[in-house]
Formats: structure tokens, C-alpha cells, sequence
């Protein structure tokens, strides 16, 4: 299994959120599978996640 860690600041975590959620379905037609979220308990705006990367070449691409 390969997994990618990402860490994002954000200025609000419920905008943000939303916003990620509404992601959902392109993470997935880019192999990406959400595995954990997690947030820092001194400062919630520090954004932690995994995804479990099903298709190397379509999750660069959706990163970039």
C-alpha cells in the first residue's frame, strides 16, 4: 500500500472542511482513498491526512 501525508494551515477549519468534502468523488477518480484526518489539538487549523494512493500517475496529477 503507498500512502501520501499531507498537512495543510488553514485560516478556518469548518470553511475548509466543507470545502475538502466536496472533493470526495475527485480524490477518488484520482486514486486517492482517504484512510485518517486528524487536527492538532493546540492549533485546529493545523490539518493533518492520509490518503492510500491507488493510481500513482492520476493523485501527481491531481496535486498539481
Amino acid at each position: 500500500m503507498i500512502c501520501m501525508i499531507c498537512r495543510n494551515r488553514v485560516t478556518n477549519y469548518v470553511k475548509w472542511r466543507e470545502v475538502f468534502d466536496s472533493h470526495a468523488e475527485d480524490h477518488q477518480h484520482s486514486g486517492l482513498s482517504l484512510l485518517n484526518l486528524l487536527r492538532d489539538l493546540e492549533d485546529p487549523n493545523n490539518v493533518f491526512f492520509n490518503f492510500e494512493v491507488t493510481d500513482m500517475e492520476r493523485a501527481k496529477s491531481f496535486i498539481s
